[in-house]
């Protein structure tokens, strides 16, 4: 796993399989590492979507990594990993089959979507994890559309943790009252803050010591209590209300009508169907006035109702019933016996229409008729355009967060079943948009599998509602780059440069249980069990933190319970576990054992303690925070003042003051050049 630095790990192998986009990303990733990276495509690529991509590579082999002499060629008895890529599920599934005949121990890392395969294989096979690059990103997606404070949500230990952007506003209860280190608690963590004098671009980079003022900006991560999906509040369906009907009985007046009939004559190519239609039922109802006037007036002996009975028997082709026999009643006339028959012509004809308009109707309807989707919001809404997989997903996320949302689908072989408490609109792009309120919506989410498309789409939102929260999906970095300078204030995500470091951290032997999107960098939630040799084993965890630039989250020792946001004295042991947000370069440094030794420059010069008992646990607290042995800290404490000639990290240095001022022990930070 992670194994002590060493050169051997430097020269670890590493195989790609298929160079799409996706798998270009991949190797980018990978490289970060410092690894020798080698790939496999059935054909060279005609054009590289990353630039120079062909100089990362150690080598590229054409031919089908399905074959066992391919695979030997790129030496994967000496890979660590593959990762396989390819846009065939079948490919990248016989790959992997192929992968663990000739090399037992390398770990298979494969995009698929086949979640009961996925499982057969991992029991199977072993060493082994599969991702669906449309399904990982989702929340990323979903958390930028809600354009709220939520920047991460995800569930660990029977949990649920969030990732908070806050800016603070001047009755913020955290202003000019809070310094920023008191904010970390057993149940939160500081991640970054921003103010008009600092900006951490990384973890642990904010000052310990900051006072918090109003604009300033936090994002922290916190333990929430769970909430249930059952308490969602759906928007309310009026299909079945009798008032409702009632209402719109009422409002039915002249004008109503000729507004339905003028959007009926204004559209004629949407509307051709309909036209037909009421043009039948038109001509039906006069022959059916006509039929009983006539009846009515030729024999006034007969009711009114018996007269429109005859004509409705003649429209329903009753024309035989009523003149099979020879014996009438009442003597009909010629003229009146033809224009009987030409009624039942007529009737049948018109009839037959308007059964098969209610039969389209019917079948149009499907599976709407038990249960009529919401209205579309006319305000504050998500417009999702494009409901594939990803898109689904999205959707899914977005209701659970209660945000009202409309669907857009471009295909109209859609399933109904899918998302029905979701509003949702069918057709053209253009007809679409124009009904989704695009004027007044929150954030609209373009993530359709075209690339042109999404950019046409995007232009047209933009135009419509500049002020709206647009989130772009791309495959390419060409696309996201040039799209990110057109809008500005759009936020591109480029899905396969997302998906790559998920892929690549796993590659290493990492579990990657969740990521999310902070400032434009992606943040991996990744597991670690530790092994004998680790890098990580036998550290204290504020060295783990400050040391590789991650943040801990979990920590569980082997056979206990596992705790969320753990103190920073905690030592690692073989066999412990433990949860840590990460970017690229932090899991790049726990690989390779290498340390941020630049930022370890702060000393703590201790003055003195105010009582025996004092200097007596202030000793314990130098050895729990700092790490040093129990004699130092007894020789530094009996003669105060001192300074701590051991080299700490600025918060790991801070935390040792407070913690000795709880102690009744006087003490202060000098940088480690200071006499």
């Amino acid at each position: 796993m992670h194994q002590a630095a060493q050169p051997q790990v430097l020269l670890d192998q590493f195989l790609v399989c298929g160079l799409g986009g996706l798998g270009q990303h991949c190797v980018v990733a990978l490289k970060q590492f410092e690894v020798s990276v080698i790939a496999i495509d059935k054909n060279l690529p005609q054009d590289w979507e990353i630039p120079h991509l062909r100089d990362l590579l150690d080598n590229l082999l054409i031919g089908d990594c399905r074959q066992i002499d391919v695979l030997q060629q790129a030496k994967i008895q000496q890979c660590r990993a593959a990762i396989i890529v390819t846009s065939s599920e079948q490919v990248n599934a016989e790959t992997a089959l192929a992968v663990r005949k000739l090399n037992p121990k390398t770990r298979l890392i494969i995009r698929s979507s086949k979640k009961n395969l996925n499982e057969l294989l991992s029991e199977h096979l072993g060493n082994f994890v599969a991702f669906e690059p449309t399904q990982l990103p989702a929340p990323a997606f979903a958390l930028a559309a809600l354009g709220t404070e939520t920047l991460g949500l995800f569930h660990l230990e029977g949990q649920w943790l969030q990732v908070v952007k806050r800016t603070l506003s001047p009755t913020d209860r955290w202003c000019n009252n809070s310094v920023l280190y008191e904010l970390n608690t057993h149940k939160r963590r500081i991640l970054y803050h921003t103010s008009a004098t600092s900006l951490s671009k990384a973890f642990h980079e904010w000052e310990p010591d900051s006072h918090l003022m109003p604009g300033d900006t936090i994002v922290y991560i916190e333990v929430i209590k769970p909430t249930s999906t059952n308490s969602q509040k759906l928007v309310k369906n009026t299909w079945y209300n009798p008032w409702h009907l009632f209402t719109t009985l009422k409002e039915l007046n002249w004008l109503t009508i000729k507004q339905q009939l003028t959007e009926l004559l204004r559209k004629p190519n949407e509307h051709r169907f309909k036209q037909i239609g009421i043009v039948c039922g038109v001509i039906v109802s006069v022959l059916l006035l006509l039929g009983t006037v006539l009846y009515r007036l030729t024999y006034p002996q007969i009711s009114l109702i018996d007269a429109f009975l005859i004509s409705t028997m003649l429209l329903l082709g009753g024309f035989g019933d009523l003149f099979g026999g020879f014996n009438f009643t009442l003597p009909v006339p010629l003229w009146l016996r033809l224009i009987s028959l030409g009624m039942t012509i007529t009737g049948t004809v018109l009839v037959g229409i308007l059964y098969s308009f209610l039969t389209e109707r019917l079948l149009a309807a499907r599976f709407q008729l038990n249960k009529r989707r919401p209205a579309i919001p006319q305000k504050d809404h998500v417009v999702v355009v494009g409901l594939g997989r990803m898109g689904q997903g999205i959707a899914e996320i977005l209701q659970e967060f209660n945000q009202p949302l409309v669907g857009i689908s471009l295909n109209t072989d859609f399933d109904m079943t899918i998302l029905p408490k979701m509003p949702l609109i069918i057709g053209s792009i253009k007809g679409s948009l124009s009904k989704a309120n695009l004027q007044t919506a929150k954030s609209v989410v373009v993530v359709t599998n075209d690339e042109m498309l999404n950019l046409e789409v995007s232009l047209m939102a933009y135009d419509a509602n500049p002020e709206s929260n647009l989130v772009i999906r791309t495959r390419g970095l060409g696309l996201s780059d040039n799209l990110a300078e057109l809008l500005p204030n759009a936020q591109v995500l480029c899905v396969y440069a997302v998906v790559a470091e998920a892929f690549a951290g796993a590659a290493f032997g990492e579990n990657i249980i969740n990521l999310f999107r902070v400032n434009h960098k992606t943040i991996l939630v990744t597991e670690y069990q530790i092994e004998a040799g680790d890098t990580l084993n036998g550290l204290v965890l504020s060295e783990v933190a400050y040391g590789y630039g991650v943040v801990p989250i979990l920590y569980q020792k082997e056979g206990g319970m596992a705790k969320l946001m753990p103190s920073e004295d905690i030592s690692l042991a073989v066999g412990d576990r433990m949860v840590v947000l990460a970017i690229s370069d932090g899991l790049q440094r726990i690989e390779q054992g290498t340390t941020i030794t630049t930022s370890k420059n702060w000393q703590v010069h201790i003055t003195r303690a105010l009582t025996q008992e004092a200097q007596f646990e202030g000793a314990n607290v130098i050895v729990r925070v700092s790490g040093c042995s129990l004699n130092t800290a007894r020789t530094v404490m009996k003669n105060l003042p001192q300074t701590l000639h051991l080299p700490l990290y600025k918060h790991q240095a801070q935390r040792l003051i407070i913690e000795l001022s709880k102690a009744q022990v006087i003490a202060h930070l000098l940088p480690t050049n200071s006499p």
